[in-house]
């Protein structure tokens, strides 16, 4: 006899490195896997990206993988495959705030020597900017190879440092995550927003997979949230898609 859905339970999962590896695209067996976690108990993923590139790795049938889907940290929002809710960058902070963010930047950008640049330096999405100081039209190669670079040289550390300083007025918030980028949002609008479409009441058990769960990683805050708890909690901090697997598969599958 099929085991009754504990819809109570709820696992939301990042997606880089956590459901597939960066930037990587999911495999068959781990959409066979989420199918039977669904049935088990509820699920969501929440991303950065938006919802175009979070389905291009997790496959046109992102939606009927998860009961929730938040795309931009839960800017974007699907329940059931629906549509759920929608907030703008825009919108909040003007256009003048968001060409002085954005003219900063390039000048930023200008001024500094790394060993390769490419292009798309800004992705403005629908509730957050990615600035990349390497380009997101890089090969696989030159993003692997910048990121050794980046940990030797704090590139994204430092220009987040100086951001802080320049927009300080602004209440914006700051997530290095990935290999190559990082996040610019206001202060809230991190992973912990898709929280909002979770009532407590109906979900007394969150569970959070993530990659980024250090200090300044884009799973951080979500990771520690107290409806989480870190380590001590529910917070599972995982170093790949296999390990992903083998912690649901002790927590609800055996």
């Amino acid at each position: 006899m099929e085991a009754e859905k504990k819809k109570h339970i709820l696992a939301l999962f990042d997606v880089d490195g956590t459901l597939t590896i960066p930037r990587g695209e999911i495999t068959h067996e781990m959409e066979a896997f989420l199918l039977t976690l669904r049935g088990r108990i509820t699920t969501g993923v929440v991303g950065g990206s938006d919802f175009v590139k979070q389905r291009e790795q997790l496959g046109p049938q992102t939606l009927q993988l998860f009961d929730y889907n938040f795309a931009e940290n839960g800017l974007v929002a699907f329940k059931n495959g629906e549509h759920l809710s929608k907030t703008s960058l825009s919108d909040h902070l003007g256009e003048e705030k968001i060409q002085h963010i954005i003219n900063w930047t390039l000048r930023y950008l200008s001024d500094i020597k790394l060993p390769l640049k490419r292009g798309t330096f800004i992705e403005f999405r629908t509730g957050m900017m990615n600035i990349s100081p390497i380009g997101r039209n890089c090969s696989r190669e030159e993003r692997n190879d910048f990121e050794t670079y980046d940990l030797a040289n704090d590139v994204r550390k430092n220009m987040v440092e100086a951001m802080k300083k320049e927009f300080a007025a602004y209440d914006l918030s700051f997530s290095i995550g990935g290999q190559i980028s990082f996040d610019l949002f206001p202060r809230g609008w991190d992973k912990t927003y898709s929280l909002r479409f979770l009532p407590e009441e109906e979900f007394t058990e969150v569970h959070f997979f993530g990659d980024k769960t250090m200090p300044g990683g884009n799973d951080y805050e979500i990771y520690t949230h107290p409806r989480i708890g870190g380590p001590e909690g529910r917070g599972h901090s995982v170093t790949g898609p296999d390990d992903t697997k083998q912690i649901c598969e002790r927590l609800w599958l055996q």
